[in-house]
């Protein structure tokens, strides 16, 4: 049972504006900044995320499941290898190009990419709307992201996921619930996030994390593309803002 009155006695910092509070748990901020601390030591890294995401169906709201194999050395090369039971795809980034590939098509396309990862994803959603699964956890700028866009983040207490004891933060804000889990441990890892929007459908996102390996060496050709024999180079369209 989650112990939901261990933030009620953690210091933290409350500001009322009329009806509304702002409430920020400084034992959260602090297992966040941990977190940030430990991914700033990665210099390399491969993992897997199993993920759920609600769509818009012909029937309304959809479930759909997705398996992620993602590599990356820091601070310009990333692998994402993209599994579900209608889109298999990968992607590449070397430090300059960024290659999307279908294998289901048997396409691809090539775009000129800023020099880091962080650069790379940035541009690529604003560019194209492509998103990268969970990319939110490696940003330097989390915690003060988290802190700009959400008036209430409170510690949640302990829950043991995949037989890891983990410590889950909670972020509130009118359009929706944050929930990330982190290992309880000196890695301070992510180990979970979901994500609930509380309007329109409500649809939820939902990442865990798996199978982490952590400075290992990684063979820096892994993130070159090479075109299949037969395969299609197609253009990507810029979505309009």
């Amino acid at each position: 049972m989650k112990n939901y009155f261990l933030s009620l006695c953690c210091l933290s910092v409350s500001y009322m504006f009329g009806q509304n509070s702002k409430v920020i748990d400084s034992a959260a901020i602090h297992i966040l900044d941990k977190m940030g601390e430990s991914i700033g030591k990665i210099h390399s890294c491969n993992f897997q995320l199993s993920r759920a995401l609600d769509n818009d169906g012909m029937f309304g709201m959809e479930k759909h499941f997705y398996f992620d194999d993602i590599t990356m050395v820091g601070p310009d090369k990333m692998l994402v290898k993209t599994r579900s039971a209608d889109r298999n795809r990968n992607y590449y980034y070397n430090g300059s190009k960024f290659v999307y590939y279908s294998l289901d098509e048997n396409n691809y396309c090539v775009v000129d990419a800023p020099n880091t990862i962080i650069k790379m994803i940035d541009s690529l959603h604003k560019k194209f709307s492509i998103r990268f699964p969970a990319a939110d956890v490696f940003y330097p700028s989390l915690t003060d992201d988290l802190l700009e866009e959400f008036p209430t983040i409170v510690y949640n207490g302990t829950e043991t996921i995949d037989d890891v004891e983990c410590q889950e933060i909670l972020a509130s804000n009118n359009k929706m619930n944050f929930q990330l889990w982190i290992t309880n441990d000196e890695k301070a890892l992510p180990k979970k996030i979901v994500i609930i929007h509380k309007d329109g459908d409500r649809q939820q996102y939902e990442a865990t994390f798996k199978n982490w390996k952590i400075n290992t060496d990684v063979e820096d050709t892994i993130f070159n593309f090479y075109p299949p024999e037969g395969s299609k180079n197609i253009s990507i369209m810029a979505t309009s803002k």
